[in-house]
């Protein structure tokens, strides 16, 4: 006779008591609330910190994740919940991993997304050995995304507040990452829900305002990151009409993405003028009228792919993409050039597809992440 073995809500066939999490607390209100839950659960929880930036000016950054207050706030929610928790100086890490390669992407022209590298790279890769090094039996984050068991093992589909869905940012997530990791908020309603969690558990944190801005970033001036690490990226240049004609200068293509429109300095126009592109060579800002930011044909690289079956050539594939994080899925024709090299063809052609930004892919009609890829410039 067969022995029915059940499962506990981390998915392992054992006691709550005997499963070991690591939670990865950021210090706000979602992944305290996971550790709570987990803790209250009976769970054997360790909490884990990441001071990701220098000491000293994370002590007075607020508004953004893994600042000094939040390391501070994760501690208190680990005393309040009595479970150990520790602080990981992963400072020259999260520099050579995430902060170097932003600023040399914007020095190239692209427009790229540090959160996405950081969970790639930082969180998903040495914070995860980390947890196995601690004998964990899994990951635990505060990341609004599902995972599900299918036919070939573990998936990861949207979460089910659409609001909150952090799919674009986790589109590099592996199979075997994700056979570690667990994600307990995904299947909550609203933000509210788990502010709701907070409450009953007591947390310091319940009414935390969510973080904002990128946690190396202060009130968004991404120039001022970059110049301080390459003050030549500061040299100004031509502001320059797609028809030749020179409108003004700037100072430094850094501060310009594509599809820019405010803030260009060239005014009293006949037509609204947007940023085209960028040519970091010769230091061009190029501009033109909106109908030239539209795109259809967009090029992806380093390819993580999540379906079932493999990427061959010589096929084409009806998915969902989102070329943007703040943009919904958009119905699209993936042709796989390589396992890591796609051509994505959009129905409906998107404006300000950028050279950096990430391009993610989904089930048409579904709620699965396909996985994804980064967006390249045209050859």
């Amino acid at each position: 006779m067969v022995k029915d073995v059940r499962l506990n809500s981390l998915g392992f066939a054992k006691p709550v008591s005997e499963t070991r999490v690591v939670v990865a607390m950021s210090g706000g209100v979602d992944s305290s609330v996971v550790a709570a839950l987990l803790s209250e659960q009976g769970y054997d929880v360790i909490g884990v910190t990441l001071q990701l930036y220098d000491h000293g000016a994370a002590l007075s950054k607020k508004g953004a994740c893994c600042s000094g207050i939040d390391i501070h706030d994760a501690r208190n929610v680990a005393d309040e919940m009595g479970f150990p928790h520790y602080v990981l100086d992963y400072e020259n890490l999260f520099k050579e991993a995430v902060i170097d390669e932003f600023a040399q992407s914007y020095l190239a022209g692209a427009t790229p997304v540090p959160c996405i590298r950081c969970n790639e790279r930082v969180k998903f890769k040495d914070l995860l050995q980390t947890a196995r090094d601690l004998d964990a039996d899994c990951m635990a984050t505060g990341h609004y995304i599902q995972r599900k068991i299918g036919v070939n093992g573990a998936e990861l589909h949207c979460a089910v507040d659409a609001d909150r869905d952090q799919s674009y940012f986790l589109f590099s997530t592996t199979p075997e990452q994700l056979d570690f990791l667990r994600f307990p908020l995904g299947h909550l309603a609203s933000k509210g829900d788990t502010r709701k969690l907070a409450a009953k558990y007591g947390l310091s944190v319940a009414d935390k305002p969510d973080s904002q801005d990128i946690c190396f970033v202060p009130n968004g001036n991404y120039a001022s990151v970059i110049e301080k690490l390459h003050p030549e990226a500061a040299d100004g240049g031509e502001i320059v009409h797609l028809d030749g004609r020179i409108l003004g200068r700037h100072e430094g293509v850094i501060r310009y993405t594509v599809g820019q429109r405010r803030g260009l300095g060239i005014g009293g126009l006949e037509e609204p003028l947007y940023v085209i592109s960028l040519d970091v060579k010769t230091k061009r800002v190029i501009v033109g009228p909106k109908e030239l930011l539209k795109t259809r044909v967009v090029p992806v690289s380093e390819i993580n792919w999540l379906g079932s079956s493999k990427l061959t050539g010589g096929q084409e594939l009806q998915i969902s993409v989102k070329v943007r994080s703040t943009r919904p899925p958009r119905e699209a024709i993936l042709r796989p050039l390589s396992h890591r090299q796609c051509e994505i063809e959009l129905l409906n052609p998107e404006e300000g597809v950028a050279p950096g930004q990430a391009c993610v892919f989904y089930e048409t009609g579904g709620t699965r992440i396909l996985g994804g890829g980064w967006i390249t410039k045209r050859a």
